[in-house]
Parts: structure tokens; sequence; C-alpha cells
């Protein structure tokens, strides 16, 4: 099993390109990384790879080691899985993260019905609207609502969700109904922002008669919670860009309308995200398999007719 350490170190540390990067993937530090590493190359008596203070790259006999590597975890992942599937009995802890909106419409109310069908596995439920790291957090499987930028991780789209520009109809009297992403700016309404450290984006992408365009908006508040966001929206304090599910019974009722429709935001990715190296637990799959298929009936139920 020492050896199989190594080995995965040394096939996350090449994925990565990062010694660090690997550390954390693998709950450890920097300097075991390198240990493994090091030990690596002398069990095999060649480096495999070329370091610098500022790039690390594998060398021809990493590249060569790295196919061989693969196979081998991936016939261990397997046999491991072979067996957890013959018990028939998944069990044990699974940690699950997700967006405060997402979690609550589609997560919470779920894990019960969950846990009566699974009765040996225990679910941690952690909800965050701010970037979460799933190794550096130790989640096992996560929700997602946007683009995927870690490599290292497997996605699993769940659904295609439209967003949509609205506001409370007493922000509209008091501002009036802006027409399109150009009104928003030219007239400085006060758009609601949902930020966090390590956001990207300062700017709405909407969608245009000449394609994707981005708009310079700008506004009083920005908050990391999306459901306060929704909250001062029904305060009538500005106009805010939801998922369409966040916001539908507010629509339905009238506290919310629609603005800006003639160009609408870019729809966002629902997802499930795992790490490579929990695909194929069983609990991950049962978990994977049971929130989507809830998931895209309660999307459907939510946004029907709007």
């Amino acid at each position: 099993m020492a050896y199989v350490k190594l080995i995965q170190m040394f096939v996350r540390v090449y994925e990565l390109g990062s010694m660090s990067a690997a550390a954390r993937d693998q709950r450890t530090s920097p300097a075991v990384a390198s240990g493994r590493i090091s030990e690596l190359e002398k069990h095999l008596g060649v480096r495999l790879f070329n370091r610098t203070t500022r790039s690390l790259q594998p060398t021809e006999n990493g590249r060569l080691f790295y196919d061989g590597a693969q196979t081998i975890l991936q016939a261990i992942a397997d046999a491991e899985a072979a067996v957890a599937d013959a018990a028939k009995n998944p069990r044990g802890v699974l940690f699950v993260g997700a967006p405060l909106g997402v979690g609550r419409r589609f997560v919470a109310p779920f894990v019960p019905a969950f846990k009566a069908e699974n009765p040996l596995i225990d679910l941690r439920l952690r909800l965050s609207d701010r970037i979460i790291d799933l190794t550096t957090e130790g989640l096992d499987v996560a929700l997602h609502l946007g683009r995927l930028e870690d490599s290292g991780l497997k996605m699993r789209v769940i659904a295609e969700c439209p967003r949509v520009l609205c506001a409370a109809p007493s922000y509209v009297q008091r501002r009036g109904m802006p027409v399109d992403g150009a009104a928003l700016v030219r007239d400085r309404h006060d758009c609601l922002n949902l930020r966090f450290p390590g956001a990207k984006e300062f700017q709405w992408t909407l969608q245009t008669p000449d394609g994707y365009q981005k708009f310079d908006i700008s506004g009083p508040f920005e908050i990391d919670d999306g459901d306060v966001l929704t909250q001062w929206a029904l305060d009538g304090h500005g106009i805010v860009m939801k998922p369409l599910f966040e916001v539908a019974p507010h629509l339905r009722s009238g506290a919310l309308v629609k603005v800006a429709e003639a160009t609408p935001p870019l729809p966002v990715t629902l997802s499930i995200l795992t790490p490579h190296r929990r695909l194929r637990d069983p609990k991950v799959q049962l978990f994977s398999d049971f929130i989507t298929q809830h998931c895209k009936r309660a999307l459907e139920e939510l946004t029907r007719d709007l």
C-alpha cells in the first residue's frame, strides 16, 4: 500500500502540474508530496520531473511511467468497486457541499428520503455561496452552479438553468423599466451583486442581438449570500440576476417582475462535482443518481410555465 501511495501522488502531481496542488488533493503537505516523488524516483532509478523554482515538468521517463501508473490505479479502483458492489450495502459518511439556494431547495429536502433508502450511509451537508475546494474541505461530492474551472474534478451535468433579471414593482415604479443591458448601464440602475472572495466576474453577461455581451453594471449593495440578495430585491433596493428556480415563486406572486427582457442572462449549469479519486465510491454514485433525479423533477415543477 505504501508503494500505491507513491504512485497516487505521482499521478496527481503529473495531472495538476504542481506539487502543492497535488498535496492538497491528497490531503497532505507539499513536503510530504515532494518526499514521495523523490522516494519513487529513487526506487525507479530515474528522474520523473524536472523541477525549477518556477515550474515542474515531467521528463520523458515521467510521461512513460504515467500511462502505466494510471492503469495500476484504475485496476485497484475497479477491484475495490467490485468488492463494494458485491456487498450491496454501501456504508459510511458522505460529505456533501452545495450553494445555499441549491442546497436548501434541492438537497436538504431530500436528505431524509436518501437516508431512508440507504440506512447505512450518514450524510453531512455543508451549504455556502462562496467558492469551495472539495479537497481541502474534505467533501466527497458537491453541487455546483456555474462553470467548472478545476480540471481535477469530474462534472456530471444535471441541467442548464435559465436565469432572469428581476426587481420589485416598487423599484420599477421609482426608477423605470430598463428594456435591455444598455439601459442598465446608461441609467445607472441599482444592480445587486453576489460576490465573494475569489470571485472573478464583475460584469453581467447578457444575450444581445449581436451575441453575448458583457455590461459594466453598478449598484449600492453586494453580498456572498444569494438569499439575502433576493430579499434586497424584494424590498425594492435594486435589480438581481438570479436562476429562474430561485425567484419563480416571487415572479408568480408578482412580488418580483422581469426586467431588461430584450437581453436575458446566459443560463447557468447546475452540476455535480466529484474528485476523480471518489468516482467509484458506491456512496457517491448512489447519491449522485438520487439527487440528479430529484433535482430535475424539482426544477421542472418550480419553473413550469415561466
